[in-house]
């Protein structure tokens, strides 16, 4: 369930808010490794890790929300051609996406292990490989730029404006993955606060360009669409040198320099290998599957594409807070099986888990009542009013499961347990949530309605299934 309300190993209920919060009811005593933390003292370390990723996930999430109302000025056209590059952009990171999970999980041992120069070799081995990536599958995008995205589903009105943005963010996207990667890195140390740091600075200069390129503000051109592109970019830049700089520092966990050697490395590429081929299963899955929702949705038209556009800005806060909380817990999770303390990561995910549900509680009433002020925040439409006023029930109800699901994942992940994830991807993501967009929003006739009941349906799968896969402690065994 939800909250543990029954612990399966014999504890009984957790519903009174100390055991609720106990590692004591979080291990049964014969699954214990040694003698067991506070609650405060586990809750510090949770909140110490997952304070400022939560930070970063949340404003960057909000920034980018920002964005979208900046965006938002030229009319719905012009959310829809910026949308409709969504998932082609996720779709070029998801390879480097997988890497990255893969460096955070083998960093994240290594830093329990004390293996400082095998954690610089996996990033040595990361970057390479990551390079090599970003350069063809960034050149191949912008040459077929057009074909992808009326592939995705853009209309008429909105191809031109998505063509120009696509081609203009994918030459940002080559700074990007290479910060990611190495965020990735120090995430996988713990030090969550230097992604935070990094990512808000490149999402402010965004935001400073948006207004100076979007209108031609303070003698600045007016670039319209390209100038939210070009403003992206410019951010992209921003981060990755200050991405950079956190790597070739002396004295770090991990630390990189040119004289060094940049070789790869048989043993290390094979566990890079290993455990990013189940996250890239995960990825590939994950975005076959939004794709095809996503050219399902923009079929209905403009203004629902745009509605669900907005909407999404809105559950994304919920995935943001979820998504901080997980790469605490992966990072805790990693970093004591690496001292082969498999309870403390258990432990360290569950409070993990128990923190982000109570956060999905608040946002979901902050969803309900709020309603119409945050729709409002990107349209005054008429219809996009009235169709967001349903759908937000539905982000409401969607929090609720999300946030927990995704810290459990990323636990799995954390455990290098990814292909069980990617399992799950594939069933639910790739196959289920499509297929029932499709029969719900046209067979049934509901719309834009059908379509958020197929992502309820998918993140309750979700959650059930990495729920079950995290108690069974299987990740536990798994070495590299």
């Amino acid at each position: 369930m939800l909250i543990d309300i029954f612990d399966k190993e014999g504890y009984g209920m957790t519903l009174s808010p100390r055991k609720f919060f106990s590692p004591a009811a979080m291990v049964p005593e014969n699954r214990r490794l040694g003698p067991l933390p506070k609650t405060t003292e586990v809750m510090q370390e949770v909140v110490r890790l997952a304070g400022p990723a939560v930070a970063e996930t949340v404003l960057v999430s909000i920034i980018s929300s920002v964005d979208s109302m900046m965006v938002s000025s030229m009319g719905p056209a012009a959310i829809a051609a910026v949308g409709i590059t969504d998932q082609p952009r996720m779709i070029v990171l998801a390879a480097i996406n997988s890497l990255n999970a893969a460096v955070t999980t083998i960093v994240a041992r290594r830093k329990g292990q004390d293996d400082r120069d095998g954690a610089n070799r996996c990033l040595t081995q990361a970057l390479m490989v990551c390079l090599a990536l970003v350069l063809v599958v960034g050149s191949l995008s912008f040459a077929f730029a057009r074909p992808i995205l009326l592939f995705a589903g853009a209309q008429p009105d909105v191809i031109d404006m998505g063509v120009t943005y696509f081609r203009i963010i994918l030459v940002g996207i080559f700074f990007t993955a290479l910060s990611l990667t190495m965020t990735a890195a120090q995430r996988g140390c713990g030090n969550t606060r230097i992604s935070m740091v990094t990512n808000m600075t490149a999402n402010v200069v965004n935001v400073i360009f948006n207004y100076l390129l979007i209108g031609g503000n303070f003698g600045f051109p007016r670039m319209g669409i390209a100038g939210a592109a070009l403003a992206t970019s410019i951010g992209n830049f921003v981060s990755f040198c200050m991405a950079l700089r956190s790597v070739t520092r002396p004295g770090g966990f991990l630390h990189l320099h040119l004289l060094q050697k940049w070789s790869f490395d048989k043993e290390t590429m094979k566990n890079i290998l290993n455990i990013g081929s189940g996250t890239m299963m995960e990825q590939v899955c994950a975005r076959v599957g939004f794709f095809m929702n996503a050219k399902a949705i923009a079929g209905l038209g403009t203004i629902p594409y745009a509605t669900h556009l907005i909407c999404m800005h809105v559950v994304n806060l919920s995935f943001s807070i979820g998504d901080g909380l997980s790469i605490a817990a992966s990072s805790l999770v990693g970093q004591n099986l690496g001292k082969e303390r498999s309870d403390l990561s258990q432990i360290y995910g569950k409070m993990s888990q128990r923190v982000a549900f109570c956060f999905s509680l608040l946002l979901s009433a902050v969803f309900l009542i709020f309603k119409f002020p945050i729709i409002r925040l990107f349209s005054t439409e008429p219809e996009v009013l009235a169709l967001g006023d349903k759908v937000m029930y539905f982000t409401a109800v969607v929090c609720l499961v999300q946030i927990s699901q995704v810290v459990f994942s990323g636990c799995l992940r954390g455990a290098g347990d990814t292909k069980y994830i990617a399992v799950v991807s594939f069933l639910s993501v790739t196959l289920l949530r499509p297929g029932l967009t499709w029969f719900f929003a046209y067979p049934l006739g509901w719309g834009l309605i059908g379509a958020w009941t197929a992502f309820l349906i998918d993140q309750c799968i979700r959650f059930i299934l990495t729920y079950i896969r995290f108690s069974s402690g299987r990740w536990a065994n798994i070495k590299f």
